[in-house]
């Protein structure tokens, strides 16, 4: 009884093998790309008042809130620009990462 599935002989079409190589490329250049994103900081202020600083890897390292932003009569007001600054800091890592891998998965529109 003959083989099942597969390809002919076991060998893959030079397409086939071509996209293979090209894959595992990609998949080497992402992995770099994640290592790569870990170590930056990014930063994102709030009012002028709160700042803060994020690694790649999504953890605040920072947070500096300036004496005027402190009023004991209004803490919703510090909490709202804390909450703004992390936010717009988060998102920033967010759109270096989707930067990073919509370059990388560019590379796919050739071989597809």
């Amino acid at each position: 009884m003959g083989k099942r599935g597969g390809f002919p002989g076991g060998a893959m079409p030079g397409n086939m093998a071509n996209l293979m190589k090209q894959a595992q490329k990609m998949q080497r250049q992402m992995e770099e790309h994640a290592k790569e994103l870990e170590t930056k900081e990014f930063e994102a202020s709030a009012g002028g008042a709160v700042t803060v600083t994020v690694s790649g890897k999504k953890q605040v390292l920072k947070l500096t809130i300036s004496p005027e932003a402190v009023d004991p009569d209004d803490i919703e007001m510090l909490e709202d620009l804390i909450v703004t600054a992390v936010n717009e800091a988060l998102s920033k890592v967010d759109e270096e990462s989707a930067t990073g891998l919509g370059s990388l998965s560019g590379g796919l529109n050739g071989l597809l």
